[in-house]
């Protein structure tokens, strides 16, 4: 079996009169692709901020490869990676410098190397001196995410990776998630598509009115009533 990356127990968090999750339990085994899936405002983005120690919880707990996000939140930091809605690259870098900025912020060795080995791994390589400014949608969010992988983080946290991007580039980016896992690498996905999580996910959680309200493999969850009322 393999061993939990995430753990999740009773987490809880308001704001003011907001009570935005309400007692929410799950794990994510390693290596996997977990979605959790839910439209805007079920606690999707307030749960990932959490997990990636952004955000304190009311109550409950969060363990993150083996820490506790609370308590131990340098730790937690050091072995994750968070990608949000929206590509955080700098467009008037070329790629190849996007990435070695970083590789030289996290003080790795070689740090052209390491932007060379994700910039093939990625396929940008034709693109590495090009202004970001120049590049498609979906090849601004396959650099994003390269920028994430820098340090060879153990769980990656993909916030709504697709928004915003066109049939084409989602396609792209689904390609790129589909190959994380093969690097060893655990993926959390946050999505309010049900299509995105079928393709990507060995399990799906919907979250609603901040509670998982289903939790389970695809086909666990396709006799699920509300899953089906989720796709129409």
């Amino acid at each position: 079996m393999r061993n939990k990356a995430i753990q999740v127990k009773g987490l809880q968090k308001s704001y003011k009169q907001l009570h935005v999750l309400k007692g929410v339990d799950f794990d994510v085994e390693a290596g996997s692709i977990f979605a959790l899936l839910g439209s805007n405002g079920a606690g999707k983005t307030t749960l990932v901020k959490i997990l990636t120690t952004l955000l304190k919880p009311d109550d409950g707990t969060a363990i993150v490869n083996g820490f506790d996000v609370v308590e131990e939140t340098d730790k937690v930091r050091k072995s994750i990676s968070l990608t949000g809605q929206f590509a955080a690259v700098d467009e008037i870098l070329t790629g190849r410098e996007n990435l070695t900025m970083i590789a030289k912020l996290r003080h790795l060795n070689n740090p052209r190397q390491v932007a060379d080995d994700l910039l093939n791994r990625f396929g940008l390589i034709d693109a590495a001196n090009r202004s970001v400014s120049t590049y498609s949608g979906g090849m601004r969010r396959r650099l994003d995410i390269a920028m994430s992988l820098v340090g060879n983080p153990q769980i990656i946290f993909l916030d709504e990776p697709t928004t915003g991007l066109d049939p084409e580039a989602r396609l792209e980016v689904w390609k790129v998630v589909q190959e994380l896992t093969e690097q060893g690498t655990t993926v959390f996905l946050t999505t309010q598509y049900l299509e995105e999580a079928e393709q990507l996910a060995d399990r799906i959680a919907i979250l609603h009115e901040g509670k998982i309200i289903a939790n389970g493999t695809l086909a666990d969850l396709k006799n699920f009533s509300l899953l089906q009322r989720w796709s129409m």
